[in-house]
């Protein structure tokens, strides 16, 4: 995991439990908010997302810049984080 942030390392260390959406890698305020606005309020509701779409890392890109209009840097920190935390505990 060299070269993630520490909200990745934090995001991936523990059980998500009913964590906020801003708490994966790559959502702030702005970003969680637009998700919450489309019912992703929670952290396992995004991870929800990454499952239908077989882990496939483009697709999961393309959702997060339709859905809430993230970056490429910010799409790619979502999936890598949420990669990362279900090689670890699925």
């Amino acid at each position: 995991m060299s070269g993630t942030t520490q909200k990745h390392r934090n995001f991936v260390a523990e059980p998500m439990g009913d964590k906020s959406v801003t708490e994966l890698a790559g959502i702030g305020e702005t970003l969680g908010g637009r998700l919450a606005d489309a019912g992703f309020d929670k952290a396992y509701t995004v991870l929800g997302q990454f499952l239908v779409l077989k882990k496939d890392e483009e697709l999961f890109k393309e959702w997060m810049k339709d859905v809430c209009h993230a970056s490429s840097k910010q799409a790619s920190d979502c999936y890598n984080c949420l990669n990362d935390w279900s090689e670890e505990f699925l």
